[in-house]
């Protein structure tokens, strides 16, 4: 009898936890994409782009940051943080994508794997996200996977050096 072929299932797979083994992929992927992210990530120390630095992200992952995977291949990190449980039962999301990778789709399949388990195995009730105004592309990521445009939050994140404004975007567990 033929053994499956689990090599197909891993290539189609959108995220996974990340891990250890991860370091050195995500190594390259932050420094191929330093100036790329910049506008959109907080300023980040030299240190920040070691392999030290990235294995100890790889470490503490604790089951809530995932591998975003392009044909079996690190493309990129999505992650839950501020997880609170009891009534709540919230998160916020971020994410992003190696830049060559841009526009195939990825973030939209990762943000939707994500809400399936979050929504699913976590228990979750509501999932949190927010964009730089001017970030259009990822603002369509979240409404394609029908997360609402809740408000402007003024100076919500440090971004670049300077406070930014960022635009809300919340989904529950209900159905449409």
């Amino acid at each position: 009898m033929k053994s499956p072929d689990n090599s197909r299932v891993e290539r189609t797979q959108t995220i996974r936890p990340l891990a250890l083994a991860d370091a050195r992929d995500l190594l390259a992927l932050r420094l191929a994409n330093r100036e790329f992210m910049a506008p959109f990530d907080p300023v980040r120390p030299d240190a920040f782009f070691t392999l030290e630095a990235q294995t100890e992200i790889a470490r503490n992952a604790d089951g809530l940051t995932f591998a975003i995977l392009d044909e079996g291949e690190l493309a990129g990190l999505i992650s839950l943080s501020n997880v609170v449980y009891e009534a709540f039962r919230s998160a916020n999301l971020g994410y992003w994508v190696d830049a060559k990778r841009h526009g195939r789709g990825l973030a939209t399949r990762a943000v939707s794997a994500l809400v399936e388990h979050a929504f699913g195995p976590l228990g979750l009730h509501r999932l949190e996200a927010g964009t730089l105004v001017d970030n259009v592309a990822s603002q369509r990521v979240l409404e394609k996977n029908r997360f609402e445009r809740i408000g402007l939050a003024r100076n919500y994140l440090h971004i670049g050096g300077v406070w930014r404004d960022h635009l809300l975007f919340q989904r529950t567990a209900e159905p449409d």
